[in-house]
Parts: structure tokens; C-alpha cells; sequence
């Protein structure tokens, strides 16, 4: 949802956005509360060299670290991304990708989190720890 000058932004309430879209980003929590990103990899993922864009692997981890945050945030209160650190191990250019996240510390105003991507095969791609932001309540 594009916001104008002035307008409160509007929140989908299934969570897309535009990104996630184009990307064909599956997210959601699990049942321990971490965040998970799933996608199938495709053309639109690859770098001119046949490999899997790391934008696109930090967009799934990114991602899946806002899905973990928000599931440990106050009601009504929101996260936004300070710090998302990516390490890529090995390159994809083909089949599925898993990205999946923990909350290893939630404290008022900070959230700590780590995981991995990895591909179909189980291989680990890429290792990834992010901190996120506590925000208030919208108008709060």
C-alpha cells in the first residue's frame, strides 16, 4: 500500500506489502515464535550471474525477523529493523529457499534475533542475526 504525503501509512491486514509480492515471499510464525520466510526461486530472484540476488535472501531474513519481533512486542506496539548482519555461506541458483528465525533475547526496547536460510537440500545458505526496535503504538 503506497501512502501520500501526510496519510497515516495503511497496514494489509494479511501482512503483504509490495516486496513480498513481487518476490512470491511466503512468511509467518511458528509455533515456538520464531518467524519463517519461505520462497521458490525463479528468474526474477537471480543476479546477472545465475545466483540468487543476496537482496533477496536479506529480504526473506528481514522479514522474517519483523514476523519473530512482532510476535514478542506489546499489543498494538510495532518493530522496525536497527541492525540485520547476513553472511552468505554458499550460492543457489535454483529450487527452494527457508529462512528461519528465533528470538534469542526480547527486552522492552530492543529484540535480539538470529537464524538461517537454507535450501532444499538442507544446506545452510546463509547465517543471520538482526536486532530490532521496540516502536510505540501508532499516534501513541
Amino acid at each position: 500500500m503506497i501512502e501520500s504525503a501526510g496519510e497515516a501509512p495503511q497496514r494489509a491486514p494479511d501482512g503483504s506489502f509490495p516486496l513480498r509480492t513481487h518476490l512470491g515471499m511466503d512468511v509467518a510464525t511458528d509455533d515456538t515464535g520464531g518467524g519463517i520466510a519461505d520462497l521458490v526461486v525463479d528468474e526474477r530472484h537471480l543476479n546477472p550471474n545465475g545466483v540468487v540476488h543476496g537482496a533477496v535472501l536479506f529480504a526473506m531474513v528481514d522479514t522474517a525477523m519483523g514476523a519473530a519481533a512482532m510476535g514478542v512486542v506489546p499489543e498494538g506496539h510495532l518493530c522496525a529493523s536497527v541492525e540485520v548482519h547476513l553472511r552468505f555461506l554458499r550460492p543457489v541458483t535454483s529450487g527452494s529457499l527457508h529462512a528461519d528465525i528465533a528470538v534469542e533475547r526480547a527486552g522492552r526496547r530492543i529484540i535480539h534475533l538470529t537464524g538461517r536460510v537454507v535450501d532444499d537440500g538442507g544446506s545452510t545458505v546463509a547465517t543471520a542475526t538482526g536486532t530490532f526496535a521496540v516502536l510505540p503504538p501508532p499516534g501513541g
